[in-house]
């Protein structure tokens, strides 16, 4: 009897000590018999997955009495999945949320975690006071920033020198350009959301008004809403830009696309093709009426928060100021999710030489501007607003509708907040 109480004890020992967390990693931990298991989410693709999995790895070398267990997936699944988790209440304890999820689940700033509760465990000094305040709801700080994002014009220079052009800053040069090209290539390209973002600044700058605040109202009557109908149709029509309906990312490697519209954080995703065929991408200056920047929008590319539901809210915390402060979640994350705004991360890559190529020049045209730049509303990306006005003008281009008609219906659903927000 005595013997199998000790052969007991032995097989506990050892099972307690061999371990296989939740990233598929096994190895021994010693002096600990418990681990406090907190989950962490986020979304991407499979080269995000492996080195943020890579990451937790020496997180919880770091922290040996903490297990993460990982959640991720593509944008829509985990879009899918997380929607159903807070209204559950399941989420995880640590999260990566889009900017515009602050509005939809944290309107009044009780949606998440407050992480000025945080402060012993997350270093906040590596911030700036106005980069913190993109993660303030109602005066709550729900998250964090990873790094800052606009819309950035992307044109491919050796096609605009066989044409001898100069590179465009305003509008009439990429009329010009569409003049001079006749059609062989388009000066210009880009997919719903960003040529939405551009139709809204031109107006925005031609106007003198904003489209809509933070709460979702839009201000655009219907003059403005014409406008906008009006300003695609005659880029489609000059062949300034393809429709975006037929918008192809691979025609900017092709040659077909002289220029292309993303986020910075997308930079290197749609530059790097062209660039393997030999051509030279630069990122050129936001497009102007006149040269006078206004209503050109600046948001976070993404965002760390906890769960106001966490049960373990300093574990939660040092995993969150780990991915956001630590020199190893740097050198495995990179830039791959934009510039950091974290001082200390960008520092780092800094003086490792990994602050380079088309997505830093894209960060560095935000940073001279961003004064300049204005919040965008969480509501602005909405994707039914942006889908009715594209079926909208497509209703005036095929002429299936006239443009006053259709210039009715979205002043109507633009002002019918419920079904758009």
């Amino acid at each position: 009897m005595k013997n199998k109480k000790i052969l007991s004890l032995l097989i506990s020992s050892v099972s307690a000590a061999v371990l296989l967390n939740s990233c598929g990693q096994q190895r021994i931990i010693t002096n600990h018999t418990e681990r406090t298991e907190i989950s962490f989410s986020w979304w991407g693709n499979d080269s995000r997955h492996d080195y943020t999995l890579a990451a937790i790895k020496d997180f919880e070398e770091l922290y040996p009495d903490i297990r993460v267990k990982c959640n991720y997936a593509e944008w829509a699944g985990y879009q899918t999945r997380y929607n159903a988790q807070m209204v559950s209440k399941t989420e995880a304890d640590v999260m990566q949320i889009n900017y515009a999820w602050l509005n939809e689940y944290s309107i009044d700033g009780s949606g998440y975690y407050d992480l000025d509760l945080l402060g012993e465990h997350i270093e906040f000094s590596n911030y700036s006071s106005e980069d913190l305040l993109y993660g303030y709801q109602n005066g709550v700080l729900n998250a964090i920033p990873i790094a800052l994002n606009t819309e950035t014009i992307y044109i491919n220079k050796t096609i605009y020198d066989e044409y001898n052009l100069d590179i465009p800053k305003t509008w009439d040069d990429f009329y010009k350009a569409a003049n001079k090209m006749n059609g062989k290539c388009y000066p210009l390209s880009m997919s719903k959301k960003p040529a939405f973002f551009l139709i809204v600044s031109y107006i925005g700058e031609l106007t003198g008004k904003e489209f809509m605040d933070k709460n979702g109202k839009i201000f655009y009557t219907r003059t403005e809403i014409k406008q906008m109908i009006e300003f695609y149709k005659e880029l489609i029509d000059k062949n300034v830009i393809p429709k975006v309906e037929h918008y192809d990312k691979l025609n900017i490697s092709n040659g077909n696309y002289a220029g292309t519209v993303a986020w910075i954080s997308d930079a290197k995703s749609y530059c790097s093709g062209a660039q393997k065929n030999g051509y030279e991408m630069i990122v050129a200056d936001y497009i102007t009426i006149n040269g006078k920047l206004s209503n050109w929008y600046s948001k976070p590319a993404t965002m760390y928060a906890v769960s106001k539901h966490t049960e373990h809210p300093k574990e939660a915390a040092l995993l969150l100021n780990y991915l956001v402060n630590s020199e190893q979640m740097a050198e495995h994350q990179k830039i791959e999710k934009g510039i950091p705004l974290n001082k200390a991360a960008r520092t780092y890559l800094e003086n490792t030489n990994q602050l380079e190529g088309i997505q830093f020049e894209a960060f560095n045209k935000l940073e001279e501007n961003k004064n300049r730049l204005e919040i965008i509303s969480p509501y602005f990306e909405n994707e039914n607003i942006i889908d009715t006005f594209f079926s909208a003008c497509n209703e005036v281009i095929f002429e299936k509708s006239d443009i006053d008609e259709q210039t009715e219906i979205l002043y109507k659903y633009f002002n019918d907040y419920d079904s758009i927000i």
